[in-house]
C-alpha cells in the first residue's frame, strides 16, 4: 500500500487544519493507521492512531481534546483534524499504516510497515 499525506500548511495559533492520508494500491480499512510528527531536532512522536477495526482511537496526551483521527473507507483515506493549534504543534506530520499492528504497539513508530512522505504543519504565534 502507498500512502500520500497532504493538508499541511501555515496557520495561526488557534487555527485548524485537516490532514489527509490517502492510500492506494490496496484497501487499507483493515490496517491500523497512525499519525506521527517530527519537529526539527526531535524524535518522531506519536500523535494519534486508529485500530485495525476502527473500533478504537488513541491519542497522545497533547492531542486529546484538540485532534481527531477518523477514517473514510469509501475514499480509502484517514484524516487528522487538528483544532486549537499551538506553535509547539509545528512539525512534519507523517501517516503510517500496518495490517498487523496490535493495540499494545500502536504508539510505536517502528511497528508500522508503511509510511507516507510527510506534510509540514507550521503554526505561527
Amino acid at each position: 500500500v502507498q500512502l500520500q499525506a497532504s493538508g499541511g500548511g501555515l496557520v495561526q495559533a488557534g487555527g485548524s487544519l485537516r490532514l489527509s492520508c490517502a492510500a492506494s494500491g490496496r484497501t487499507f480499512r483493515s490496517y491500523g493507521t497512525g499519525w506521527f510528527r517530527q519537529a526539527p531536532g526531535k524524535d518522531r512522536e506519536f500523535v494519534a492512531a486508529l485500530s485495525r477495526s476502527s473500533s478504537g482511537t488513541y491519542y497522545a496526551d497533547f492531542a486529546k481534546g484538540r485532534f481527531t483521527i477518523s477514517r473514510d473507507n469509501a475514499k480509502n483515506t484517514v484524516y487528522l483534524q487538528m483544532n486549537s493549534l499551538k506553535p509547539e504543534d509545528t512539525a512534519v506530520y507523517y501517516c503510517a499504516a500496518d495490517p498487523s499492528i496490535i493495540i499494545s504497539s500502536i504508539r510505536l513508530p517502528h511497528r508500522y510497515g508503511y509510511w507516507g512522505q510527510g506534510t509540514l504543519v507550521t503554526v505561527s504565534s
